[in-house]
């Protein structure tokens, strides 16, 4: 090769992985939800790593993640300095809301981790097992409330399948929706709501303290270090994974798409990571590149499914 190519290309990666080291980090939800846990748990393990000197995370709240999802593709387009995280709520929310920006509008760049859902009720609560809540569904449908996160998203979807699942009607599904997790784990603190549904994460010191009972989790198989039933276990034969991704502003070029790659390959293989994985209860789901995009493909079809068949999209 050109030994003058050559230099050019060297310099050309490296100016890349310089430009690219600090990241900007759009959480598209209220402090204390799932995407909020992840882009701060992102900032630690970036740094720690090494592979950013400056990380910063900034909350944009609303609609299911599209309200952060459009300023992210019209604001930072061709910008590698700048993130958003995203997954199964955000894919939900786009066709609920029918969003006008789509992930096909950013540049994804791998799915990251997956979550059980947890159900869980205030310890005052008189439904003391997921059998206690189906009885309450079946006899009542829209009497039992459910607090989680956006509407149309991973919580949304599982609360509608449960219903479908025991022969209620989900479109019946009293469901209300809060921007972030701080709110609805608020809501059912306060008995505002029956049931609260929503990643493990996002629950456990609620359910460690004692203040929540968790009646079951969404998992195909229960969840190392969680004491409680599968929904397979509990009697409902139905299993759903959130799962939560990274992608980068639009109009990147291929290279600076690498670059960012590796970034997150580094940052995914760190002890921060991994000690968040363990600790939070998320399943390490790692994939990227085309393989990546094949799967979230594949995803965005079936939710589009689902929505329609509990009656959230026609």
């Amino acid at each position: 090769m050109n030994k003058l190519l050559l230099a050019a290309l060297v310099s050309g990666a490296l100016s890349v992985s310089a430009y690219a080291a600090d990241y900007n980090i759009i959480a598209p939800a209220a402090p204390g939800g799932g995407w909020d846990q992840t882009a701060r748990t992102m900032q630690e393990a970036l740094v720690s790593s090494g592979v950013s000197s400056n990380v910063q995370v900034v909350n944009v709240p609303g609609a299911g993640g599209t309200i952060g999802l459009a300023q992210f593709a019209t604001q930072e387009s061709g910008n590698p300095n700048a993130l958003i995280v995203g997954g199964y709520v955000m894919v939900g929310a786009i066709l609920t809301n029918a969003s006008p920006v789509t992930l096909e509008q950013v540049t994804p760049i791998a799915r990251l981790t997956g979550e059980a859902v947890a159900i869980v009720v205030p310890a005052a609560s008189d439904i003391q097992t997921l059998d206690d809540l189906v009885a309450k569904l079946k006899e009542n449908t829209g009497a039992v409330s459910w607090a989680g996160g956006s509407a149309g998203g991973v919580d949304h979807i599982t609360a509608g399948l449960i219903a479908k699942t025991i022969g209620a009607d989900p479109t019946q599904v009293n469901y209300i929706a809060y921007s972030g997790g701080g709110e609805a784990l608020a809501a059912v603190l306060g008995g505002q709501v029956t049931v609260g549904i929503s990643g493990i994460s996002e629950f456990a010191s609620q359910i460690e303290a004692g203040d929540l009972r968790l009646i079951a989790v969404s998992s195909e198989d229960r969840v190392p270090g969680v004491d409680g039933p599968t929904l397979k276990e509990a009697g409902v034969d139905l299993a759903v994974q959130n799962w939560r991704m990274v992608a980068a502003a639009p109009g990147i070029s291929d290279e600076q798409k690498v670059a960012i790659t590796a970034d997150i390959q580094t940052m995914v293989q760190s002890d921060a990571w991994q000690a968040a994985l363990e600790s939070r209860g998320w399943v390490d789901t790692y994939l990227d590149g085309e393989a990546f995009d094949a799967q979230l493909a594949a995803d965005i079809a079936a939710t589009e499914t689902i929505l329609k068949d509990i009656g959230l999209v026609q």
